[in-house]
């Protein structure tokens, strides 16, 4: 067992419905209260990882240096924390200042345009 998956223990207030509730079901399974909690934050935290939602305000907290690259990691992913640190070092990064070629033209001197009300007037008979 690795040092981030040794126990710790936690307290919190509930309401007791959902104690008792709690406690039904893990006599259900034969089961204890901890190991059903346990399951449930499991699945809530990975089910909210893959959300977009989450994982775009995960990006922009990330951009804004609201949260740093080990945060990330742990919310989102190591592949995903990865890519948003890639995209961030792109986004800080100058664009650069390209000039468009002088020595070449793609349309033949000719440019041409297209009208989409004209186009919309014209039936393809076939």
């Amino acid at each position: 067992m690795s040092a981030s998956d040794d126990p710790r223990r936690v307290h919190f207030q509930s309401p007791e419905y959902l104690v008792d509730r709690l406690d039904a079901i893990a006599d259900l399974f034969d089961t204890d209260r901890t190991n059903l909690l346990i399951e449930a934050i499991r699945d809530y935290l990975e089910e909210t990882a893959e959300s977009d939602t989450f994982q775009n305000l995960v990006a922009t907290k990330y951009y804004d240096d609201e949260l740093d690259f080990e945060t990330v990691k742990e919310l989102v992913g190591a592949e995903t924390a990865q890519r948003l640190r890639l995209l961030k070092a792109d986004l800080a990064t100058e664009p650069l200042d390209l000039q468009p070629p002088t020595d070449a033209s793609i349309y033949d001197g000719e440019i041409p345009s297209h009208d989409p009300d004209d186009s919309a007037t014209h039936s393809h008979d076939t």
